[in-house]
């Protein structure tokens, strides 16, 4: 059985819906279940006997909001993940933690790989590395995937965030000196169940087996919000998801008015992971327009 945690969030939610529909039995928890209390944690999993995999999606992911709250920020990301992948490991489970981009300062100029050294600039991207740090402290055989750019059918994102903005105004500017690979919930997910299935101890397992270790799990390929946002709008124009003319105009970090420095390239090299998943990722535009043209996205919060 996985436990879930964190199962409301805009990826939780995913990788719920394809547990169901993998028939991979599954108990879900959130904010009822607090993670900065070991005990809490510790008294949930022997209340749920038979879970053999933590599944941790619960983070604090506001990055602006981080610089005020630094103490609430690294009790949900590392302390808490800390904690997480103790009580996993002291169930013998397994353990999948999601990390992010942000810990790299993005300085680099070709895609990082999973042995690069970490060197977070704000307090999220700290706070994300240090939960990394702990969770291979509690658990050393526990899976950390990074990704990056997350957007879904769940929850506030840029692409909801961009097809609301094109729909009500005739021009945006959107940010072109940072460079990064959307990432859409419903692949992510997709990589998860596949490491768990792999890891099914069954003749003829058709999945390959996934070793433990630091995964990056972005879509293929590099662009800019910028490009990002103009992919939106030509398929929102297409399908009729964008209803009006609006220029998107590009500008850069500093005109933007960011209030936290973000790292200005932070691509991640999915060679690794392709190799473990013996299968093609799809590039970020592919998935981006499977997601549009999905009925999830009907579901879209204003």
């Amino acid at each position: 059985m996985v436990w879930l945690i964190g199962k409301n969030g805009m990826l939780g939610s995913e990788i719920a819906r394809q547990l169901e529909n993998t028939n991979i039995p599954f108990v879900g928890t959130d904010r009822e279940v607090d993670i900065t209390n070991r005990q809490e944690l510790e008294a949930f999993a022997v209340s749920n006997p038979g879970i053999t995999w933590v599944v941790n999606c619960a983070a604090y992911t506001a990055v602006e909001k981080a610089e005020t709250e630094p103490e609430l920020a690294e009790k949900l990301n590392a302390t808490g993940a800390g904690n997480i992948a103790a009580v996993a490991h002291s169930l013998g489970a397994g353990m999948i933690h999601i990390s992010t981009d942000y810990v790299f300062d993005g300085t680099g100029k070709t895609p990082y790989t999973e042995i690069m050294p970490m060197a977070p600039l704000g307090v999220y991207g700290k706070t994300k590395a240090q939960g990394e740090e702990l969770v291979l402290k509690a658990h050393p055989d526990a899976y950390i995937f990074r990704t990056a750019w997350l957007y879904g059918p769940r929850g506030k994102n840029f692409v909801y965030t961009m097809v609301n903005l094109m729909n009500s105004r005739d021009s945006i500017s959107v940010v072109n000196d940072q460079f990064g690979t959307p990432t859409c919930t419903l692949d992510l997910a997709r990589y998860i169940i596949l490491t768990i299935l792999g890891n099914q101890d069954l003749p003829g397992n058709p999945h390959p087996k996934i070793m433990s270790g630091i995964y990056h799990c972005t879509g293929e390929g590099e662009t800019t919000w910028f490009s990002f946002a103009q992919e939106i709008y030509a398929i929102g124009r297409e399908k009729g998801i964008i209803t009006k003319d609006c220029e998107v105009k590009p500008c850069t970090t500093a005109e933007f008015g960011a209030a936290v420095e973000r790292p200005a390239y932070s691509v991640l090299s999915k060679s690794k992971l392709k190799k473990a998943l013996q299968q093609k990722i799809p590039s970020w535009q592919e998935s981006l327009r499977a997601f549009m043209c999905s009925p999830f996205f009907k579901e879209m919060p204003q």
